[in-house]
Parts: C-alpha cells; sequence; structure tokens
C-alpha cells in the first residue's frame, strides 16, 4: 500500500497554523502548519495534540516516495514533478523547542551568504568506551572526555546512553584494512557494527593504497570494500590520512552522535514544547 502526506485544513479555527500535514513516520505524525508547502519561507510547525481528526477536510494527499528521520530532521520526497523534497528540522531557539519545514531553494534564501554550517557545538562531558582489545588506543587529549575500558562487541570507541550503544568506530590500520578485505573478516565486523544505531570505520591511511597492493591484482581490494559498503550502506567509511586525524575525526563523530541522539546541543532532537507561539513571535522566528 502506498504511503501518503496528506494536508487539511485545521479544524481549530482559532488557531494561527491553519493547516495540518501527516507524515508516514513514527506511526503517523501529526503537525499543525501555517502554509501547505514552504514556497519563500520555513514554515513553523506545532505537534498536533491528539489523532488525526477523522472530519479533516483534505487538501491534498500526495504518494510518498520517501520519509525518513535523521537524527533531528525527517526528510521527505514526495512522487510527484515540483514541490517533491522537503525537510522537517527539530531545533531549539531561545531555549524553546521548535519545528520548521524548509526546502532547499528557501534554506538558501534565509540564509545566502551560509552556503557552508556554521560550526556547532558539540557535545562536551561525555564518556567514551574504548575496547579492552585495542592496542596503542587514542588518548584524546586535552579533551573533555572520560575514557573507560570496555568489552565492545562492536568497534573499538563507542559511547552509550545508559546501557544503550548509541555510536561505535572501528580504528583500522590501512594494514589492517587490507588484511580483513583479504581474509573475509571485514563482513563479520560490520555486521556487529550495523546493530548499532550509528557506526564508523575510520582508517589510518590513504584510499590509493588499497590500489598498490602487489600480491593481488588492481582493483580487486577496492572492489570488495564497496561490495561491503553497498550492503552496510548504513556504515560510514572515512580514510583518515594518519593517526592523527583518525583520532580527530572519531572524536567528532562521537561527540555530534551524543548531541544528536541525546538532545546534548542545541541542534539535537528533542521534544517539542506544547505552547504555541502567538503569531507574532512565529513569524519574527521563521524569518
Amino acid at each position: 500500500m502506498t504511503e501518503l502526506f496528506v494536508v487539511a485544513r485545521n479544524p481549530d479555527e482559532a488557531s494561527s497554523l491553519k493547516y495540518l500535514v501527516r507524515l508516514p513516520v513514527d506511526g503517523g505524525l501529526v503537525l499543525k502548519v501555517r502554509e501547505v508547502w514552504p514556497t519563500t519561507a520555513r514554515v513553523y510547525c506545532h505537534p498536533f495534540a491528539g489523532p488525526w481528526p477523522a472530519d479533516a477536510e483534505l487538501v491534498e494527499e500526495v504518494p510518498v516516495g520517501a520519509c525518513r528521520r535523521r537524527g533531528p530532521a525527517i526528510d521527505l520526497v514526495l512522487d510527484r514533478p515540483r514541490q517533491d523534497r522537503s525537510q522537517f528540522v527539530f531545533t531549539q531557539a531561545r531555549g524553546r523547542s521548535m519545528i520548521f519545514w524548509q526546502t532547499r531553494a528557501v534554506a538558501m534564501k534565509a540564509n545566502p551568504g551560509g552556503r557552508v554550517p556554521q560550526r556547532r557545538a558539540l557535545a562536551a562531558g561525555f564518556t567514551i568506551h574504548v575496547d579492552t582489545r585495542e592496542k596503542y588506543a587514542f588518548r584524546f587529549a586535552k579533551r573533555d572526555v572520560t575514557l573507560v575500558a570496555t568489552a565492545h562487541a562492536a568497534g573499538d570507541y563507542g559511547v552509550r546512553d545508559g546501557e544503550r550503544w548509541i555510536a561505535v568506530v572501528e580504528r583500522k590500520s590501512i594494514e589492517d584494512l587490507i588484511k580483513c578485505l583479504s581474509d573475509g573478516s571485514l563482513a563479520f565486523q560490520l555486521q556487529a557494527m550495523a546493530e548499532v544505531p550509528l557506526a564508523a570505520v575510520v582508517v589510518e591511511g590513504r584510499y590509493p593504497k588499497l590500489f598498490e597492493v602487489a600480491r593481488v591484482k588492481e582493483g580487486w581490494l577496492p572492489d570488495v570494500l564497496a561490495r561491503l559498503q553497498i550492503r552496510y550502506r548504513e556504515i560510514s567509511f572515512m580514510f583518515a590520512d594518519s593517526r592523527k586525524f583518525a583520532e580527530e575525526w572519531t572524536y567528532r563523530f562521537l561527540a555530534t552522535a551524543v548531541a544528536d541522539l541525546t538532545g546534548g546541543d542545541q541542534d539535537g532532537a528533542t521534544s517539542p514544547s506544547q505552547d504555541e507561539p502567538t503569531p507574532a513571535t512565529t513569524d519574527a522566528r521563521a524569518r
């Protein structure tokens, strides 16, 4: 059965948000919105209290190509030629949880000088669990983190929310990566890592080295790696050139995972406030 993106008129005539939208995610997410599509500016959204109203006057129903939550955002792709791609962003402004609906064109127009995202605050004061079998482990010097030796089922470095793993990183030298690709053991490591919400492999070396192994046919190792990347597409691979930059990348990956998956920073996915802002306040923030 094809999933639908549904737009209807808000039965609450007193609300400044005149429409409702229903997203086929999280069991059916219903939001109050000001417009039926973000055409000239970001559209402010607010959670709708209660289930979808049976008597709501429909404005349109559009087949959904994809609707997926990605950290503090929901990506929506509709099956139509125009006005087909948009994003719902869950954020905080001035200490309040807010939701904005935007398209790429609207986002660029709102911040024409901001083609590159501004630096965001990373989580601080968190714990990185280092696998007890890890030799010559990263020290994360001058970082506000606590290192704890922990037996890992997957990955060499990880962060947890209580007892639940939320992100892991497998560290490999280029020599270790070549060995694991050659003997097939990398596939089983990735299988275990895929059970964690966020997972990545960071390589202390350069990708061209895979083409320079004398004992195998040129291109065979990159082909094996590409097949594994497609099979386990949810796992990121980073060739960080050196140990120094592998450590830097590992820290940023884990710190951002903590921030996004536990609501640890101002851009994290948080539960929206139940207080609907006044129209004047909403318009000012939307700009």
